[in-house]
């Protein structure tokens, strides 16, 4: 087994994609973009929007003469216009909508912002792509320092049931559970928790099935959204009555997460192993695998320009949004060769599952526009502008990390609401910890680091927004509320913001469990 490490870590060396590292973001876009129009010319999108007209322009003399043209062709979408126009039809099982053919699968999306579950159309072509970039990242292992060993190790990869549930002529689930069920036949020996536990549809019998199947793996890689990977890692570390997490799985060095940003979850991780970790960062969303962590030392994320999607990006500012998020009407859009570093951006798809300059809802900025390096800075409808205070899930992220240090305490979950007090504003905060914490300490400590990351928090703290109020809630019940809502496990997070219906919603749920905790 030491021989084949020694020969996938060889192979990963000079496997490197080397077209993006040699091509300039704009040529790779531009060759993707036409390549989606002319799969998709012939779909009725495709015959509305006139994609025969637009390819005609990639031959014209200005370089961005192409961009013009599908500007000017095709709308911009959010989920409602795109699924009532669009993507209904194709959920009914009619062939050519979006894209050439039937869509066979439709991943169900956390719905963090909008619908309370979103439909998203998964293709064959979809399905490759996100195959494609998977071994892309694997690829981008060879820049660190591991052991060939870990190339023979275990990777347990723990996401939704794949036991697809059929409904007429599509079948629906969470998008790793569509993936894990066509997983390459060469791949299988590494796959953990195998296809018998992987298809459980009851999230709190994978855990028990997984935890009792632990100690008979010798895992190397964990991939998943921190907060249930870090309840499994409890469930194991408590099951076995061992100390940490590598007791139990010794050659466990690296650990794939997406979803959230990873940093409040950091400290609880930390607790539960015995010697450091390498997180990498990956970017997939339903509508695609957009980025990954290509570099140790760097922890921006890698754009991938030539992988069936084309990106556009909305300067996120109150030009292009409402103050509830919503995108107005003529956005400024830019296309890759047009973006500047260290602006925030609001992301538009266009991708090979059939999506049209699609807001998907996540907000980047360019660590590095030669390299096409981003980082995640929030959600268009994931951040707090009541009164100019202008607090991104950027902002909040960060202070709840610094609480977290300061205190020294897990904080494993936090939600805020923003509404009206009187006739100014407020912010209630909602803070999931186990640990014991002064409470009137720890709201002092928040507001402090927030005004101390936001210069507009700080002015409106001192005007419009008086009232700032935090509760500590043990962290079950974050998840119990999840539970309720049936978003349990798999891609499933916590809203970081909590708006209308779901805050009260919420506030009606806590009223409910007061007494148990």
């Amino acid at each position: 087994m030491a021989i084949l490490g020694t020969l996938l870590k060889k192979g990963i060396t000079l496997g490197e994609s080397l077209e993006q590292q040699y091509t300039s973001p704009l040529d790779l876009q531009k060759q993707e973009l036409r390549k989606l129009l002319i799969h998709s010319k012939q779909t009725r999108f495709g015959e509305k929007y006139q994609f025969g007209t637009i390819l005609k322009s990639f031959k014209k003399g200005r370089v961005d003469q192409f961009y013009t043209e599908y500007c000017q062709h095709v709308p911009l979408f959010d989920y409602d216009k795109i699924f009532d126009e669009w993507w209904q039809e194709a959920k009914n099982g009619k062939r050519d909508v979006c894209y050439p053919g039937k869509i066979k699968y439709f991943a169900l999306s956390s719905g963090t912002s909008g619908a309370t579950s979103k439909y998203i159309p998964i293709t064959k072509d979809m399905i490759k792509s996100i195959r494609r970039t998977s071994v892309r990242q694997i690829l981008s292992l060879s820049r660190y320092e591991l052991p060939n060993e870990l190339f023979t190790k275990g990777i347990l990869m723990l996401g939704g049931s794949t036991n697809l549930r059929k409904h007429g002529t599509y079948f629906e689930g969470d998008l790793s559970g569509i993936t894990a069920a066509q997983i390459p036949f060469w791949f299988q020996h590494f796959y953990k928790p195998g296809k018998k536990i992987a298809k459980t549809s009851d999230w709190g019998s994978k855990l028990d099935d997984i935890t009792k199947k632990a100690k008979d793996w010798d895992i190397g890689i964990i991939v998943g959204v921190p907060a249930w990977l870090q309840i499994l890692m409890e469930k194991i570390v408590n099951y076995y009555g061992v100390k940490t997490i590598h007791d139990i799985w010794p050659n466990l060095k690296i650990f794939v997460h997406g979803g959230v940003s990873f940093e409040p979850y950091k400290k609880g991780f930390e607790k539960l192993v015995a010697h450091p970790l390498i997180y990498m960062e990956t970017y997939l969303a339903s509508e695609g695998f957009i980025a990954f962590q290509a570099f140790p030392d760097r922890k921006s994320m890698k754009l991938v320009l030539n992988n069936g999607i084309f990106y556009e990006f909305v300067p996120f500012n109150s030009k292009n949004f409402d103050e509830d998020g919503s995108i107005r009407g003529n956005p400024e859009t830019y296309h890759i060769g047009q973006v500047e570093e260290n602006k925030e951006y609001a992301l538009l798809l266009t991708t090979n599952a059939g999506t049209w300059r699609y807001l998907i809802g996540d907000v980047i900025k360019f660590a590095s526009v030669e390299e096409a390096e981003i980082q995640i800075t929030g959600r268009t409808k994931h951040f707090l502008s009541l009164c100019g205070e202008h607090l991104s899930l950027d902002n909040m992220n960060k202070a709840i990390e610094l609480v977290s240090e300061e205190l020294n305490i897990d904080i494993r979950e936090f939600t805020v609401i923003g509404e009206p007090s009187g006739s100014l504003f407020a912010h209630r905060w909602y803070i999931g910890t186990d640990d014991e914490v002064d409470e009137p300490l720890l709201t002092k400590s928040l507001d402090e680091k927030l005004m101390s990351l936001n210069d507009d928090y700080k002015v409106e703290r001192g005007h419009a927004l008086k009232d700032f109020s935090v509760n500590v809630l043990p962290s079950a019940v974050f998840y119990d509320w999840m539970k309720k809502q049936g978003k349990e496990g798999g891609q499933n997070k916590f809203p970081r913001v909590l708006k209308k219906e779901k805050s009260e919603n919420w506030k009606s749920f806590l009223s409910d469990q007061k007494q148990n905790f």
